[in-house]
């Protein structure tokens, strides 16, 4: 039967015209495509210098600029407790910061216990309520935030004791209320939610488990099933077992000197009781013995996210960390890098593309990615392989290597203007115990890398021969073509959550076609002689999103008509309709005509049942394949709508019901997005069996769920219903 999906038209209009309008929209990423270049050019396209222009050629490097960092002071309370100092007397603010720096710890089947401890600190101490704490900070125009690792407020000089004084309750005194991991395992659950579709969290989550090893913290990721099993005994016994002054840090930032900084360290946090924290040994992860293929099937996935990754080992502080620096912002580590010049700027493939070389005490990794469209992935990849390649193998020039240079130095220099730099420079130093002049050097240290330095370390560490090459995408699209790229000519195929999957027998019946498979649907749900007797369908139900809840009604008649009404506490907000010729909506007392593209998917909605139409409707069937949706085989059958528009859906292998559909949609912000409609819970009306729950994700930044509570077939529905 019709999906009843008109309503997410419906929401998409109604939050599109609560959103800022395009002048108005703050976006991390061109809203433009890029241009393609010239034909049978791989370069972007020059822009002419006029003769005698100063920016012909770059300015001759100076001597690197002696970095007046400020001084950091540090002493030790008798605790154990080690405070960092760094005095700014510009303004009238002081800021302090506790870090707890125990080992990682592995969380086993409770993954994601330690964020959620870190949440839960601020949420009530023995003496006062999440509410009371959230009111007293807020009244001295104060901040508290705390995290995994401890606990950072910041206010006006004049209110620091008081603030001091909730912030040493909230680190020395929590009581993690039940309640509020509650709470929070909630949002986090909705945040989960949103990951599920999500191809570039999903590549992350993947990224980190084939880097790391899922025995290794780091290579530990939330699941549904981790966020259940997470307990509070859990978080009293983390917390009791690692917060120990002994291993912390207490950096204070800001108008305060050397007598006052000691005085309140002293007072409020010198109390606090050091103890003995267990030390973890972890096995170092390495890289594939030789590079492998890696890929997460994504349903009607029109991009493709590739990452190439792998862990190094590149300690903190080292020599090679600046170096290796400079090596991968050629390569992708600013927008005027090798990468992003070939893959957005010369082809035209995608908005960005980069890479990061990242230092650890435990251990540290490379990645190089981008999102691409699925037609490009394999040239995709190889230029990134290319690109990583001629870095090891040709050496840099001095103009190019000076321009990385310099752009490394401004960021740098930048970094300084802000107070709170000092003071992480002086905790790194601590914590990795780097050269008392580490910072201080840093530029000087830069400006002296050269190009057999530059050229040692991507040999070193940037690295095509034994690598992760990761895809998340269209498996039907793309997976064959990127066979070349793995050693062994094979791809390794894996689950959202980095768990091996083994590709079932999808060899389809002989002599099946799609039309069989819709036909077996029809039959299924009540066959072509009941559907045909529902002449007009009133349908109501909830849709519960995040926070409230809206109620839907939706009116069909003879197939070309429909009304979708959008309400919240007995309030339309939102018609949308189509009365056979002519759609229009109103909102917030606004009327307008639909454009094109609304107007024809308002004529596919209007059908009580299209898929009775696949047959003689223009519609084009090409079935696919056979494919696993939520644990239950389906025939996977490309739809094409007469109006060139197209959807992918799948029909249960056994039940022949439809349980899924996955289309490209204009999501709330205008760009597009795939949405995933699962559908669930068929039961019958008048004879013929329909969904009573849909759940909607992808176009919306967080997933759900479309309950039905009454359909009503044939009560004669007037033609005057469809008016606005």
């Amino acid at each position: 039967m019709n999906k009843l999906s008109s309503f997410i038209i419906l929401v998409s209009l109604f939050l599109a015209s609560c959103a800022p309008k395009s002048g108005n929209k703050v976006s991390t990423s061109p809203s433009v495509p890029v241009p393609p270049p010239t034909a049978g050019s791989n370069k972007a396209p020059q822009i002419p210098i006029p003769v005698g222009d100063v920016r012909k050629n770059a300015p001759a490097p100076g001597s690197a600029p002696k970095v007046q960092i400020g001084s950091a002071e540090t002493f030790t309370l008798d605790n154990g407790l080690t405070v960092i100092l760094v005095e700014n007397h510009k303004l009238p603010k002081v800021s302090y910061r506790v870090f707890v720096d125990f080992d990682p710890v592995l969380e086993k089947d409770a993954a994601g216990y330690l964020d959620i401890s870190g949440e839960l600190l601020t949420k009530g101490t023995k003496t006062r309520t999440k509410s009371q704490i959230d009111t007293q900070v807020d009244f001295l125009g104060a901040s508290l935030f705390s995290d995994a690792n401890g606990v950072s407020a910041s206010c006006l000089k004049k209110h620091s004791e008081k603030l001091l004084t909730i912030m040493s309750d909230v680190l020395l005194n929590p009581v993690f209320p039940q309640e509020e991991l509650d709470k929070a395992k909630k949002r986090s659950e909705s945040g989960l939610a949103s990951q599920k579709d999500d191809a570039n969290a999903i590549a992350g989550n993947v990224a980190s488990i084939l880097r790391y090893g899922k025995d290794h913290p780091y290579g530990e990721i939330m699941t549904v099933a981790t966020l259940s099993n997470i307990k509070l005994e859990q978080i009293t016994n983390h917390y009791k077992t690692y917060f120990k002054p002994n291993i912390a840090y207490l950096v204070i930032t800001g108008d305060i000197n050397r007598a006052e900084a000691e005085r309140q360290a002293k007072q409020y946090f010198g109390k606090w009781e050091k103890g003995d924290v267990p030390i973890h040994k972890y096995g170092i992860p390495r890289p594939p013995e030789k590079t492998q293929v890696d890929f997460v099937h994504r349903a009607g996935a029109v991009q493709s996210v590739i990452n190439i990754t792998y862990p190094i080992d590149l300690q903190p502080g080292t020599p090679d960390v600046i170096r290796s620096r400079v090596a991968n912002s050629l390569l992708g580590g600013y927008f005027n890098s090798r990468l992003n010049n070939n893959l957005r700027e010369g082809h035209g493939w995608t908005y960005g593309a980069g890479s990061s070389l990242n230092p650890d005490k435990l251990v540290g990794m490379f990645n190089a990615s981008a999102s691409v469209r699925n037609a490009v992935t394999d040239s995709s990849i190889i230029e990134f392989l290319k690109e990583m390649r001629r870095l090891s193998e040709e050496k840099v020039s001095n103009d190019e290597l000076q321009v990385v240079k310099n752009v490394m130095a401004g960021n740098f220099s930048r970094s300084l203007e802000e107070p709170g730099t000092v003071a992480t420079f002086a905790l790194n130093t601590a914590r990795y115990r780097l050269p008392a002049d580490y910072y201080e050097k840093y530029l000087e240290v830069l400006q002296n890398v050269t190009i057999e330095e530059v050229q040692a370390m991507s040999r070193k560490y940037i690295r095509t021969d034994k690598a992760h090459i990761l895809v998340v995408g269209n498996r039907d699209d793309v997976a064959d073509r990127l066979k070349q790229f793995s050693a062994d000519g094979k791809v390794n195929f894996y689950d959202a959550y980095g768990n091996p999957v083994k590709m079932a027998n999808t060899t389809l019946p002989v002599g099946l076609t799609a039309e069989q498979v819709i036909e077996d649907y029809l039959n299924a749900i009540g066959g072509r002689s009941k559907i045909v007797t529902i002449a007009d369908m009133e349908s109501k139900s909830v849709m519960q999103m995040r926070g409230p809840s809206f109620n839907l009604t939706t009116y069909q008649k003879g197939g070309n008509k429909i009304l979708v009404e959008m309400s919240m506490n007995g309030q339309v907000m939102n018609k949308q309709l189509f009365d056979g010729q002519s759609g229009a909506q109103s909102a917030m007392g606004q009327v307008e005509n639909l454009d094109e593209a609304s107007l024809a998917d308002m004529k596919e909605q209007a059908k009580i049942c299209k898929e009775a139409d696949y047959k003689t409707g223009g519609y084009k069937l090409n079935l696919k394949g056979m494919e696993d949706i939520n644990g239950a085989m389906a025939f996977v059958i490309e739809v094409s709508r007469p109006d060139g528009q197209s959807t992918t859906e799948y029909y249960d292998t056994k039940t022949s019901l439809k349980l899924r559909e996955v289309s490209m949609e204009q999501g709330p912000d205008g760009n597009p997005a795939i949405q995933t409609i699962d559908m669930s819970d068929y039961k019958e009306v008048s004879g013929v069996k329909m969904p009573h729950t849909l759940t909607v994700s992808g176009v919306f930044p967080v997933p759900f769920k479309v309950t039905v509570s009454e359909i009503k077939v044939n009560t004669g529905i007037k033609d005057e219903v469809f008016k606005l």
